[in-house]
């Protein structure tokens, strides 16, 4: 026979050697099985319907297709209706539903491969290839039925932890035409009276072009106003002003001891209030809030592996000392990775510096968690991040909206917000002067400032786009994942006030760099003045991608 009608002979018994590999050589038999795996991993179905059960391999085909009109229809929707589609993949009984078929999807797959194994006749392939088909049959059932199994788990587990935390109230309406949020940063720390929000923020979000604005307000910001529907204007009917004790961070703790009454249908009273007083205050209408316990956001950052800054400054913590005792110590400037721990005692210190400061910092911890909250890190630690964060959030935001706020967290990624800060340097050098005593007027012409430049900004353009953090699941998404604004809000400081010079890199008295041994030795010698001058700019922090 000649070789023309060799390879004929072979090119035409092809399918008979698919169905009977009895009738084929061992090379024949081993090409087989190749071509039997490649089909099941990219055509599921299709290899039974060449060498076995039709009837099992049509009805996989028919899945496969089903799954493939699916994803493309998907696709489309969300190339068109992003919206839409974002709702429907974050409603609970959605979430169910593609746990389940994400989970039969994989039992499915997992069937058809062993059933390609039975197909194979692995023992009629050659020895030396029969453990490098195992092999191989091996790594794609894990790549694929393997795969499709955890994306089960972890949208179960992704569906718990938002029943756990997203309200299940009506929708929150846009008050015009912007979504104004409570974000609080809340301790019950050692020796406290309750719970106080120690970091508090605004955030105000455009509902049609998705430009943010976020006012940032100090823990001792004092005279809080309500607005006459509030049920506390009656009993702060000049605002919150009993002097000292009624800093706006003991509010919440000051309504939940006495006031809750005022509040008889809210889940958190405390939380009511403190969105009374921010929209007093701002002239502001916020309708909903998102709380943050600080003991548990350690266990959120830990879950994450960790969160990495570049600290520009000297900040003080108590921590392991240079002789192994435990006291004051002081993070230099560096690059650091936080564990949780470190990470809140990074954010909470105000030991020798001040409380604007420590907003910068925070703000800095919160930006770092958003861009370093990537697919890689929620992949592989979903189950950790999805646990602590249960614990971590308390919102009234319904989970119903929870695909509009997703959708809107998208659009808010091309966006630079703005900011305001209800104190230094904003409103002065002396910022716990302004804080006592807050000129409201100032306040609110401020607010309408900031949002009259994005109305500029949509005309024609004030601010560039900056976008690079990833978008967020939520409402929490909208307000932490925005990019730094560089410098002062525009418009943040009038005309007439002299500009705030950045403060100076501290030294020693020889003019040399500072040292942790240096500082630690002026504390043990009482040199509070060399300390707050180390402490100063440690306000300096930008987050690491």
């Amino acid at each position: 026979m000649t070789d023309s009608a060799i390879s004929y002979h072979r090119f035409d018994s092809q399918p008979e050697v698919i169905r009977s590999p009895q009738r084929g050589t061992e090379t024949d038999r081993t090409r087989r099985a190749l071509m039997l795996l490649g089909m099941t991993l990219f055509i599921p179905g299709s290899a039974q319907i060449a060498a076995g059960s039709k009837k099992l391999g049509r009805a996989a085909l028919a899945v496969t297709v089903a799954c493939w009109f699916t994803a493309l229809l998907l696709g489309l929707m969300f190339l068109t209706m992003r919206s839409v589609v974002l709702s429907l993949l974050t409603q609970p009984f959605m979430l169910w539903l593609s746990a389940v078929v994400l989970g039969a999807l994989a039992i499915g797959w997992f069937i058809l491969w062993l059933d390609t194994f039975r197909l194979i006749h692995f023992t009629s392939l050659a020895p030396g290839l029969k453990p490098i088909v195992a092999v191989v049959l091996v790594v794609l059932m894990a790549v694929t039925s393997g795969s499709l199994g955890y994306g089960a788990k972890l949208v179960n587990e992704g569906r718990a932890a938002l029943d756990g935390i997203f309200a299940s109230g009506p929708a929150i309406d846009a008050v015009d035409g912007r979504y104004n949020f409570l974000l609080m940063g809340a301790d019950a720390g050692e020796g406290r009276e309750g719970l106080r929000p120690d970091s508090i923020h605004v955030v105000s979000v455009n509902e049609d072009s998705a430009e943010t604005i976020i006012f940032s307000i100090p823990r001792n910001f004092q005279n809080a106003q309500f607005n006459e529907d509030s049920p506390l204007n009656a009993v702060y009917p000049t605002g919150y002003d009993c002097g000292d004790e009624c800093i706006i961070n003991f509010l919440y703790t000051d309504v939940m001891n006495n006031h809750q009454d005022l509040y008889p249908d809210a889940e958190d009273p405390g939380a009511e209030a403190m969105m009374d007083a921010v929209s007093g205050s701002l002239n502001l209408e916020v309708s909903g809030y998102v709380m943050v316990d600080m003991g548990g956001f350690e266990n959120l950052i830990d879950a994450m592996g960790g969160v990495t800054v570049d600290s520009g400054g000297w900040v003080p913590y108590r921590g392991p000392l240079p002789d192994g005792s435990w006291g004051d110590n002081w993070w230099g400037p560096g690059v650091y990775t936080f564990s949780g721990q470190e990470a809140l005692a990074y954010a909470r210190s105000r030991t020798y510096s001040s409380d604007y400061n420590r907003i910068q910092r925070q703000q800095c911890i919160q930006q770092a968690m958003m861009s370093q909250f990537n697919p890689q890190t929620l992949l592989t630690r979903f189950s950790e991040i999805m646990q602590a964060g249960g614990n971590v959030v308390e919102t009234n935001l319904p989970q119903s909206q929870l695909g509009s706020f997703l959708d809107l967290a998208v659009d808010a990624q091309g966006q630079t917000p703005q900011r305001l800060v209800l104190g230094a340097p904003d409103f002065g050098a002396s910022g716990d002067l302004f804080s006592t005593y807050p000129d409201f007027e100032q306040i609110q012409r401020r607010v309408d400032e900031l949002i009259a430049n994005e109305q500029a900004d949509d005309a024609g353009g004030l601010f560039g786009s900056a976008g690079f953090l990833p978008a967020q699941s939520g409402a929490l998404g909208v307000m932490l994942a925005t990019p730094p604004a560089s410098g002062q809000a525009a418009g943040a400081v009038e005309e007439d006030e002299p500009s705030i010079d950045p403060t100076p890199p501290p030294t020693q008295p020889d003019g040399s760099e500072l040292t942790r041994e240096y500082l630690i030795e002026a504390q043990m010698t009482g040199q509070t003045g060399v300390l707050e001058q180390a402490a100063s700019s440690n306000y300096r922090c930008d987050p690491v991608n």
